[in-house]
């Protein structure tokens, strides 16, 4: 719903809507209410930036929709990198969507808590996420070939590339910010595990 009012973070940062977003945002944020019937906080948050806004969404739709993975696998890459990220607003809404997107509830919780997941192929792709994401792309020649033994190809390991991308732009954005957890998200909220 959108309302004449801002929102402000304790960190400052406006979530914007319609209204009060700057003039290049307002037609990405009027996009979001037509896809999710509101404009996520983090939309209302990136709004600030109108280029950060539509690379963010632009980076999405390419991941989610042009790449070779799978729904579960998606939300392996994806869930991998906000959990390593310690994303406390990407968790929760990556587990919301991964339940409308019908994902087994074992590896939606497994990759939450950074339990193993049972399927050995869904588990070398988290492995091969996490490598990319702790290492910097630098994987050692084993780890090639258990992606690719796995059965895995080249494209997948450039398109992990491509998700990790979109994450860095949410993850930091809501760490910047400190995004509010939007409501339908609020009931898988998420907290990192201290070692």
């Amino acid at each position: 719903m959108i309302t004449n009012k801002t929102k402000l973070n304790m960190s400052n940062f406006t979530i914007h809507n319609v209204e009060s977003a700057p003039e290049k945002s307002k037609a990405q944020l009027e996009e979001s209410v037509a896809s999710f019937g509101m404009i996520p906080n983090l939309h209302g948050v990136m709004a600030e930036s109108p280029a950060l806004l539509e690379g963010y969404k632009t980076l999405h739709r390419l991941f989610s929709e042009e790449t070779a993975f799978n729904a579960e696998e998606l939300t392996v890459i994806w869930q991998t990198i906000n959990v390593e990220n310690a994303c406390h607003y990407c968790v929760p809404a990556h587990t919301a969507i991964a339940y409308s997107m019908k994902i087994n509830p074992e590896v939606i919780e497994a990759l939450r808590n950074e339990l193993p997941l049972a399927d050995e192929k869904l588990q070398t792709l988290r492995n091969t996420t996490l490598s990319i994401v702790r290492n910097r792309g630098n994987l050692n020649q084993q780890e090639l070939a258990d992606f690719y033994n796995a059965g895995y190809e080249k494209r997948h390991l450039l398109e992990v590339l491509l998700g990790y991308s979109q994450k860095i732009l949410s993850n930091y954005a809501n760490h910047l910010a400190e995004t509010p957890v939007d409501a339908p998200f609020q009931q898988f909220e998420w907290k990192k595990e201290q070692v």
